[in-house]
């Protein structure tokens, strides 16, 4: 071992401590609950994919993809998103019936990253995907599922922004003409370059009423009577059904009783190629980026030779971590014993135990500085030394 890599991680790698391991397992827990409690089923998927499968149809950039081959020659891919993965389960062992399945995930994933920068290479995602549903009413309890798992985490100030991919393109796609335009217009959208796109739409040879209607999907941002507006200005036009989607959606949310953090961005664009109707992102204050998101994607299964709709949701844990408060520490009992009262220490740490306390046992012997070690628990019990009894 050189000394240059001895306590060196890969790029974008990262350790996870106890405190943080503690508090993104409990936000963890509490999550899988409530996706558990609306009926979904937890499954699991390798680590290493066929890039030909699950590599070609993920949406992370080839050059994001870690490789490596197998022994008979075979380009592997750690996975780098959990959908694709489980649409390849899903196509092959679980539609046999056409009948609506809910699954749930917690997994790793991977993205190699070129420089730093701060961006993992490694993270948790925990999702579900709601599969052979193609009803607003799908894409309505997934929006709420997200809102209740949120809540139950603790997460406060959250808002989710909801559109929808289809509005978009078609109002895109017929202002300039071709897919290719279209894409490069998206583009800015994604990346958040709203200047790059004003002088974009500022530079195409299109008619001032177009270029007024391109600039609005930056400016529409707002609530469920203001996005009926909308709909009212857009009768017979194109996007008119999309939006009246939406707010089909609004009255199923209002229903569930989630309906005071949404919003509406009419200019919501994903880099999940595979999207085709209502998207969402959550934004929680404070996190730089957007801590879940996910949408409808109704074409992806037929890749693997299934012609089904689904929805879904993934939540990134580690941004979850961020986002949330310190957990209060649990109250912790030393039981520091010498050998003769083994026994008796054993015996009162399992009581402690049972009765839900934290406690850790430990012989004397094995410590060096008592004093240090018994200020980082909150009761010490000493049992040291023999016991005199009463003849």
């Amino acid at each position: 071992m050189t000394k240059l890599f001895m306590f060196e991680k890969p790029l974008g790698m990262r350790d996870t401590f106890p405190s943080v391991y503690l508090k993104k397992n409990k936000l963890k827990r509490s999550i899988e609950r409530v996706v558990e409690s609306y009926g979904y089923e937890f499954l699991e998927t390798p680590a290493l994919e066929y890039f030909e499968t699950v590599g070609e149809v993920s949406t992370v950039p080839e050059e994001q993809m870690f490789k490596l081959l197998d022994t008979e020659g075979h380009t592997l891919v750690l996975r780098p998103d959990m959908t694709a993965p489980i649409a390849r389960v899903a196509a092959s062992k679980l539609l046999k019936e056409k009948i609506p399945r809910r699954l749930a995930y917690s997994a790793n994933v991977y993205r190699a990253q070129q420089r730093e920068g701060g961006r993992p290479a490694e993270f948790e995602q925990l999702g579900i995907e709601y599969i052979g549903d193609q009803t607003i009413s799908a894409d309505a309890e997934v929006i709420s599922l997200l809102n209740q798992a949120l809540e139950q985490a603790g997460v406060k100030n959250f808002t989710v922004a909801i559109g929808h991919i289809g509005f978009v393109k078609e109002l895109v796609r017929e202002i300039v003409g071709t897919e290719e335009r279209c894409e490069h217009i998206l583009h800015y959208l994604y990346e958040h370059n709203f200047v790059g796109f004003e002088e974009h739409v500022e530079s195409l040879s299109i008619s001032t009423i177009d270029k007024k209607r391109l600039s609005k999907l930056l400016t529409f941002k707002g609530t469920a009577d203001e996005l009926s507006q909308q709909v009212d200005e857009l009768k017979g036009q194109t996007g008119e059904e999309e939006l009246q989607d939406l707010l089909s959606l609004y009255q199923i949310l209002l229903a569930y009783g989630y309906s005071e953090n949404i919003t509406f961005d009419l200019g919501l664009v994903s880099h999940v190629s595979y999207y085709t109707g209502i998207l969402f992102e959550v934004y929680v204050d404070g996190i730089g980026f957007p801590v879940g998101s996910g949408g409808r994607y109704n074409q992806l299964l037929q890749k693997f030779g299934k012609n089904a709709s689904a929805t879904g949701f993934g939540i990134r844990l580690d941004y979850l971590v961020e986002a949330t408060e310190e957990l209060e520490k649990e109250s912790s009992v030393l039981v520091l014993f010498s050998q003769e009262r083994l026994g008796e220490a054993a015996t009162l740490a399992y009581e402690k135990r049972m009765k839900g306390q934290c406690v850790t046992l430990q012989d004397i012997k094995g410590v060096t500085d008592i004093d240090a070690y018994s200020e980082t628990f909150d009761e010490v019990i000493p049992l040291i030394g023999h016991v005199r009894r009463e003849k």
